[in-house]
Formats: C-alpha cells, sequence, structure tokens
C-alpha cells in the first residue's frame, strides 16, 4: 500500500526478490495505493525482475481522488477506466485477480458487476472479486453474479481481519462459505498493534503518532485490546518466533482463509514476518489464542 510512496523502488525490489524466494505469490496492489505510485513502481519492478509469471497479481478499482479527497465510484465507467490504466501502469495484458475495491450505495450493483463480467470476457482479469462488502452484500453479489449471463463465480473478498477484528465471522465468513469463495484479510496484524511495538506507549516514528495513518491506528490504542497482544507475545515467547508470525498464522488457518496480506516497511521487517509460513501453532495455544480475543468477534 505504500510502495512508491514510503517504500522506495530499492527496497521495494528487495522485498519482492524475498517474498518469491520464501514461495510468496499473491501481490495485491490498488491504483490509489502509494498515492497513485504504487502501480507504475510493480510494473517497473516486474520488467526488470522477470517474475510476472511467478506470482498472482491482483489490484482494485472503485476508488479514486476527486478534489474533496478518496470517494467511492463503482460505475461501469470508472471501473473499466482504472482497470485499464493499471493494466498500462503495471505492464500487464491481464490481472491475476481484479477487485471492487468497496461497496458503493451509488451504483446499481448489476452496473457494478457488469464491469466484471466484461473484465473476464475481454481477457483484461482472469477472476474477479470484492472487497470490504458486509455479509448481505457478499452473498447478494454473488448471486446476482453468478445469475447473470456469463456465469460467473465470485473468486473471493477481501475484509480487514486479526485477532483483534474478529466481527467478520458473524456473517462474512458464512456468506463467503456458502458461496465457496476465499478471504484475503488485509491488516492481519491488528493495524500494527500486534506487532508489539506499542506494548510500551506509541513510538515517536510510529504511525500512530501521526502522519496519514494516525487515524486509522488510533482507535486500536486505547488499551481494550491489549490482553490479546500481551497474549500474542506470550505465545511468540514460548513459540519462539516474532509477534507478526504469530498473528499471521492465527489468521491464515482460520476457515475460508485463502491469503493473508502483508505490508513491510523493510527487507527484514518482512522476512520476520515471513516466519508465519513455516508456523504451526498448536492447538492449545490457538485455543488460548481464541479465547482471549472472541470479545471482537
Amino acid at each position: 500500500m505504500e510502495w512508491g510512496e514510503d517504500v522506495d523502488e530499492f527496497d521495494a525490489a528487495e522485498q519482492l526478490a524475498a517474498f518469491v524466494d520464501h514461495g510468496g505469490t499473491l501481490v495485491d496492489t490498488a491504483p490509489i495505493y502509494g498515492g497513485g505510485a504504487a502501480e507504475p513502481l510493480i510494473g517497473t519492478l516486474l520488467a526488470k525482475s522477470g517474475l510476472r509469471e511467478r506470482i498472482v497479481l491482483a489490484s482494485k478499482a472503485g476508488l479514486r481522488q476527486s478534489p474533496d479527497g478518496i470517494v467511492r465510484d463503482t460505475s461501469r465507467r470508472c471501473l473499466l477506466d482504472q482497470l485499464d490504466a493499471s493494466l498500462e501502469l503495471l505492464g500487464v495484458d491481464h490481472l491475476d485477480l481484479w477487485q471492487v475495491h468497496v461497496w458503493d450505495d451509488g451504483a446499481p450493483i448489476d452496473e457494478t458487476l457488469s464491469a466484471l463480467e466484461y473484465a473476464v470476457r475481454t481477457g483484461r482479469a482472469r477472476y474477479v472479486g470484492v472487497g470490504n462488502y458486509r455479509g448481505w452484500q457478499t452473498s447478494y453479489a454473488a448471486a446476482r453474479l453468478m445469475s447473470r449471463p456469463e456465469g460467473l463465480q465470485l473468486a473471493g473478498t477481501q475484509v480487514e481481519y486479526s485477532l483483534v477484528r474478529r466481527d467478520i465471522e458473524r456473517e462474512v465468513v458464512p456468506a463467503v462459505a456458502h458461496a465457496q469463495m476465499g478471504v484475503i484479510a488485509w491488516s492481519p496484524m491488528g493495524r500494527g498493534i500486534l506487532t508489539g511495538k506499542y506494548r510500551g506507549g506509541t513510538p515517536r516514528q510510529s504511525r500512530g503518532a501521526g502522519g496519514p495513518f494516525e487515524y486509522f491506528i488510533r482507535p486500536y490504542l486505547n488499551g481494550e485490546r491489549d490482553g490479546v497482544v500481551e497474549a500474542v507475545a506470550r505465545a511468540a515467547e514460548g513459540l519462539e518466533v516474532s509477534m507478526p508470525a504469530v498473528a499471521l498464522a492465527w489468521v491464515r488457518d482460520r476457515p475460508s482463509v485463502s491469503s493473508v496480506l502483508l505490508g513491510a516497511s523493510s527487507v527484514d521487517q518482512l522476512r520476520s514476518n515471513l516466519e508465519a509460513a513455516d508456523l504451526t501453532v498448536p492447538d492449545e495455544i490457538r485455543e488460548a489464542l481464541d479465547d482471549v480475543s472472541k470479545g471482537f468477534r
């Protein structure tokens, strides 16, 4: 999300190489990421590295910049304009997964879905999905898309999911399971608090201390989630791994989860996070984490 802005081309290239070398496959971006700089940066890296055939390349559409800030727009015109722009910036002729970034009350759902159909029919996208939909929205969109002439299935939904944000388990996960979709979990480290960096307060240089992401992190720093953070810390100590590895592995193993998104600021941080790929969380620890976080379902 911050590639091209807080993460420059050199660091991004290091991260991409380390990620693929570790067996990583999914690279997820969006037109608004990095202030619009993420997609062209990824396109440059793919052209230089020759890694295109080794990754699942995903992007989104439906959020755009306006004089008033970022606005929702899932009209057919906006979606297809953004798709064509993404393909050009990424330097590819198709996306492996194209997702509607958000639900938009201002656009008829059939108009939104018609853009997904067109993308697949014309070869611009291999699979399509949605993001940040509620349970009923997920079920409704999946059923409407399947009933349309192309008979397409939504491949998945991208939603926030972590030990301190489990509300998708009430409606979204059952909807996903019923529609035979997958969940791509974003912010699986609880907007950063499950890394442990805020245990002793808010570090001066952290996102929670100021800047464009303070509004996003601050609601999670009110003390309500401290018990979960400490439980993750104890689990990490016992398993001799990092706190992020425990948090990521817990999400990875949840029902219907297909992938977990990482957003590292450095290659060292990324490698620490990738410990989760090789981590098996024992049943007793998983059950303890389930119990301590049940209040956030």
